[in-house]
């Protein structure tokens, strides 16, 4: 029996914005430390005896840093299986089960999601180990944490009779108001829903068959459908879209009778606002918690984040400051929930640039950081990984001067090549044809200006791409 890892890596943590963006979700950012919440939660999993390689599930547009982020912790043999279309967790999960079932009929599916902050104890492993020899028998696995206070934010799982270390599922709860979550947690039969699950692939698709019929014939199809290629599965677009959008606990968990907890006592948090984020940090004798470049003076129980300018905080209380490069939030961090309004409004308002992209942009061959944006000038930082290179590609409406700040730069223009060292620079005049690559073997650092009377990301015209955009 193979444990194979698959990890949800598909959400847009809109909660926590302004860092978290539609192109660099909260999963992606270096939150608690050098390695993203995605990294910690692949790392976490690796030395389980039977464990095979992970299997990741994202948006198409997310492949590649999900890539990045696995080749940055020396992750090798896992696969990636991208949806053309949003469909919630149970299509999605249906989706790794039919292509795991294919791939190995005795696979047994631990389903995570990629945004968890987890600090793992001994118990931890216990109660997984646990829940694969149950999963392995044809149960549905779900685990709950053992709840240490009155959490309104949290849905509730309730739990029956014990079978060995794992506990019969009696009901589920939708989050319960202040007065009842005190009575749930003096019951001692409740636990918060952490969204993990563990059942054999065989076992979830004939329950989900008898449940939800839709779901699996969309799974079959666009697995059918799929275009597979070395560690990456695409799924068809359109059996996958014909997927209802529908969450696994409400297409298969509230519905069979064949669903069992396992009980988890470790550290645990979803980090799904701003006031969960600063309670697993440290703070400092105030209450204060800093990351990035922030200073509280004479403040209390605040949080500061911020990416790039120095944020001091003078007399505050209770309150969240996150700076990111091009949007300041600002609010009590008993409202920090609310932070969806802003989002809310900000869609109303059409204000895509502040929700779709980040000021940093992945890309396959490294990314980008816009540093300052004017009229007919834009400055961008671009960084290439050592052995990759850029499309080739030519713009209609702008110039582009490229300096080489660190590293080896391969350019071409036109047809012909140059090569430049730190310090040097080059000069792309309108309508060539170029293409910038990284021969080294340390990142390749250019600071890109751009002139002209248009500098939108989609007057890029392909005319060779390894990674199929043309």
């Amino acid at each position: 029996m193979t444990i194979y890892p698959v990890i949800l890596a598909g959400g847009r943590g809109t909660r926590l914005w302004p860092l978290s963006r539609a192109d660099k979700p909260k999963q992606f950012l270096p939150m608690h430390g050098e390695h993203s919440l995605f990294q910690r939660t692949v790392e976490r999993h690796a030395s389980i005896d039977g464990i095979g390689a992970p299997w990741v599930i994202c948006g198409e547009g997310d492949r590649f840093q999900v890539e990045d982020a696995l080749a940055g912790i020396g992750v090798i043999g896992a696969t990636v299986v991208t949806e053309p279309v949003s469909r919630n967790t149970g299509p999605a999960i249906a989706a790794a089960a039919e292509a795991l079932v294919r791939h190995d009929p005795e696979a047994v599916l631990f389903v995570l999601p990629s945004d968890h902050l987890v600090t793992p104890d001994e118990g931890y492993f216990e109660s997984l180990h646990a829940a694969f020899a149950a999963a392995a028998s044809g149960k549905m696995v779900t685990f709950g944490i053992v709840p240490t206070h009155p959490e309104t934010g949290y849905g509730y799982i309730k739990a029956g009779e014990s079978a060995g270390k794992v506990r019969r599922v009696e009901s589920f709860v939708e989050k319960p108001p202040a007065e009842e979550a005190v009575k749930m947690l003096a019951d001692g039969h409740y636990f918060w829903n952490a969204g993990f699950f563990a059942f054999s692939a065989r076992a979830l698709l004939d329950e989900l068959a008898s449940f939800a019929p839709e779901i699996t014939a969309a799974a079959e199809a666009a697995l059918d459908e799929a275009t597979v290629g070395e560690g990456v599965i695409q799924l068809g677009e359109r059996g996958f879209a014909s997927a209802p959008d529908i969450s696994i606990d409400y297409a298969l968990f509230e519905r069979t009778k064949n669903a069992v907890v396992a009980p988890l006592t470790c550290r645990w948090s979803d980090v799904g606002s701003w006031r969960a984020y600063w309670e697993t940090l440290e703070k400092d004798s105030s209450g204060n918690a800093v990351r990035g470049k922030g200073l509280p003076v004479d403040s209390h129980n605040s949080l500061i984040v911020s990416n790039r300018a120095d944020v001091v905080a003078l007399g505050v209380e209770d309150l969240a400051i996150i700076a990111a490069d091009d949007a300041i939030l600002v609010c009590p961090l008993d409202r920090a929930q609310d932070v969806k309004q802003v989002v809310a409004t900000l869609k109303t308002r059409k204000r895509n640039d502040l929700l779709d992209v980040s000021p940093t942009v992945s890309r396959p061959w490294g990314g980008y950081t816009s540093i300052l944006n004017g009229s007919r000038f834009q400055v961008k930082h671009l960084f290439v990984t050592p052995g990759k290179r850029l499309s080739l590609q030519k713009h209609h409406h702008r110039a582009e001067h490229w300096v080489v700040v660190r590293g080896t730069a391969e350019v071409t223009i036109d047809g012909e090549v140059t090569t430049l060292s730190e310090n040097q620079s080059i000069y792309l005049p309108l309508g060539a044809v170029h293409r910038l690559a990284n021969p080294g073997r340390i990142l390749l650092e250019v600071i890109e200006v751009q002139t002209g009377s248009y500098l939108g990301e989609d007057d890029i015209v392909r005319l060779q791409d390894e990674w199929g955009r043309t």
